[in-house]
């Protein structure tokens, strides 16, 4: 793609073409949640009370895990105000819905809606965007990393799913602290401490052994869930100097059975373009954007996209692809030669300085 547009851009040409009642909140969403919320409470309930074989504990694990991902699909389209508008109550209710991935509102809104969405893909401003080779040359650490074999580092790498949601937003505490107002940064402190608080204190009430399977392994599996869907949603994509959706971001496609219970989280592209638009319009967004844009946009199967993450390096080569800097290998990216059913790479010329700072990796 060698011309970009805004993601207001789009929206201006497709909004004409959507019913007025797709831009309006849908408070609908909400009994969902409150399954999902009922179904957490129950099945820690069910864990602490009885004795259960580790079968069956392990089995209810696995649905508190899918539950906690759900909620948290359901608090990111709150705290987008897809859901409710009045502020205290659109917090109050993110709140309760990102509870099990110990993520609170004020921060999330911060990080996720006034950074991420405004900056997306931009290297230097997007708080999840992958590195360049500029950050390469600039930090041992990713030098150390990057000696790792590249098949070593992919199987850590998608490891690593079952923490990094957590991770990630420990670090965007830090990250962001400063940035908010000395008066709102005990409650963004407080909002972020209190889910793990109670968790914590749940860990003391029932044991170990039943607090491992009624959070611990439900927050892996979670994770594991949750960032499956985020590690999609730019990470094939390119850096790139505009903020363009279609160019920035990828839909996945899962069973529609799938995005019902996930609140359409699949549809990424959409998102970036109607970040207020309840997700409950998204399908008919993609039919617009398809339509008007089809050599553009970007969808695959969710498996067929985790396939190519873990094909391809993560390190960016001149914004628009990926590169493996020990080997010098060169991957495309989605829209600059990446084609996810045959992955190919190039090599780097050593002369270059690029292919110098792969020989410097290597040492």
């Amino acid at each position: 793609m060698k011309e970009f547009h805004s993601f207001g851009w789009y929206a201006a040409q497709i909004s004409p073409y959507l019913p007025k009642k797709a831009f309006q909140p849908t408070p609908s969403r909400l009994f969902l949640g409150l399954v999902y919320l009922l179904t957490v409470l129950s099945g820690i309930l069910v864990i602490s009370l009885f004795d259960l074989h580790v079968i069956w504990n392990t089995l209810i694990s696995v649905v508190l895990g899918f539950s906690f991902a759900a909620l948290g699909f359901l608090g990111h389209e709150i705290l987008h105000g897809t859901v409710v508008r009045t502020p205290w109550l659109r917090d109050f209710l993110g709140a309760v819905a990102f509870w099990p991935l110990c993520t609170g509102p004020k921060l999330w809104r911060k990080w996720h809606n006034a950074t991420h969405h405004v900056h997306t893909q931009n290297e230097e401003k997007d708080p999840d965007a992958w590195p360049s080779m500029s950050k390469l040359a600039q930090s041992r650490l990713l030098r150390w990393i990057y000696k790792i074999p590249f098949t070593i580092r992919a199987f850590f790498a998608f490891s690593s799913l079952t923490i990094m949601f957590t991770f990630h937003s420990i670090r965007m505490l830090g990250y962001f602290r400063k940035q908010f107002q000395p008066k709102n940064r005990a409650i963004v402190f407080l909002q972020f401490m209190l889910p793990w608080i109670s968790w914590i204190g749940l860990l003391f009430i029932v044991g170990f052994a039943n607090w491992f399977f009624s959070f611990l392994l439900p927050l892996l599996i979670a994770n594991f869930i949750v960032m499956s869907y985020i590690s999609t949603n730019h990470r094939l994509n390119p850096l790139v100097p505009v903020n363009d959706p279609l160019a920035n971001s990828l839909s996945v496609t899962v069973p529609k059975w799938v995005d019902f219970l996930h609140f359409n989280f699949s549809y990424h592209t959409e998102h970036h373009l109607f970040p207020s638009m309840s997700s409950k319009y998204y399908p008919l967004v993609k039919e617009h954007i398809k339509r008007m844009w089809p050599d553009r946009y970007h969808e695959m199967p969710m498996l067929k996209a985790l396939w190519a993450l873990w094909k391809t390096p993560r390190l960016y080569y001149q914004q628009n692809e990926l590169v493996e800097p020990r080997q010098g290998n060169v991957y495309g990216s989605l829209g600059n030669g990446l084609n996810p059913s045959s992955i190919e790479y190039r090599k780097i010329e050593r002369g270059t300085q690029e292919g110098r700072i792969s020989s410097e990796t290597d040492r």
